[in-house]
């Protein structure tokens, strides 16, 4: 099995805290150390199966053009240029400046309709308010944030509040079956019995599972089922889910996508599919959840 020299170890060991000083809703405290990889490996497969698998399972359940979409925590931007390319109006928050950076440079090469659709601002979860105001969005997007935060209920309470009826919250999370299911399947097997006995301690102990990701950020891991009660108790019922990047993480590399047009059409279509339907998606590395606010 091929490896990243010194990376295995060190990406599999367990954390035992998740830092909070940074603020409930800022990923300074856990993804900032790892921005600058993050930033690197945009053009990887993983990172662009990600973006392509999210794009085409929000396209299933967004309106057509334009609607409002609020994007938290939007990184380089991927997400909301591209629907700001599709006619949506974007606000889109972001509490990282080297981020924000990226998100700028990507932006500024868009046509001038495509910059005029979108608003980028500094904020971040828990201080939404100065930015976002009493307006209510169509579409309200998380996608791959809450790993990073301290808990999902009070990110998910706050986040309802902006769906306006009809609308629906995306959410994409890290699950605890894939924290342990990716060592295992690489065949990492200390690296999946520290995982074992991980979750096996955090279900002891009525907690959520930790982790440290293959960035070498420290995260915390969510379930499907918590997700969708916390939701509900917030108003907002599940339409569906998803499974995002269910094969290419089974290998410990992270290339680049495949020349052959033909091979990357057929990696998209088969990772659709099998994120789509059972039992597959439960093995994904991100769980997708559409989560809608009933009309009034």
């Amino acid at each position: 099995m091929s490896r990243r020299p010194g990376v295995g170890r060190v990406l599999s060991r367990i954390v035992t805290t998740i830092p909070t000083s940074a603020g409930a809703g800022d990923r300074h405290g856990t993804f900032a150390p790892a921005r600058s990889e993050w930033l690197e490996s945009r053009d990887h497969v993983r990172n662009l199966v990600r973006q392509e698998m999210i794009g085409r399972q929000l396209d299933r359940h967004l309106p057509a053009a334009p609607q409002r979409v609020l994007d938290v925590g939007a990184g380089q931007g991927t997400q909301s240029i591209r629907l700001a390319r599709a006619g949506h109006q974007v606000l889109a928050v972001e509490p990282d400046g080297e981020m924000r950076a990226a998100f700028t440079a990507a932006l500024a090469a868009e046509p001038a309709a495509v910059r005029d659709r979108v608003i980028l601002a500094d904020g971040a979860v828990g201080r939404l308010e100065p930015v976002v105001h009493d307006r209510r969005f169509d579409a309200v997007l998380l996608l791959g944030v809450l790993m990073y935060l301290p808990a999902s209920e009070p990110v998910l309470a706050e986040l309802a509040a902006r769906v306006a009826p009809g609308g629906f919250l995306a959410i994409a999370a890290r699950t605890a079956t894939s924290a342990v299911w990716r060592p295992a399947a690489r065949q990492d097997w200390l690296a999946a019995a520290e995982a074992l006995a991980e979750y096996d301690a955090a279900r002891a102990e009525g907690r959520d599972l930790r982790y440290v990701n293959e960035i070498g950020s420290q995260a915390r891991a969510d379930t499907v089922e918590t997700l969708v009660g916390q939701a509900a108790t917030a108003g907002l019922e599940l339409e569906q889910w998803y499974g995002v990047r269910v094969a290419v993480d089974l290998a410990e590399l992270d290339p680049a996508p495949p020349t052959d047009p033909a091979q990357w059409q057929a990696l998209l279509a088969v990772e659709e599919r099998l994120g789509a339907v059972d039992p597959y998606r439960q093995l994904a590395q991100l769980a997708h959840l559409i989560l809608r606010r009933p009309p009034t």
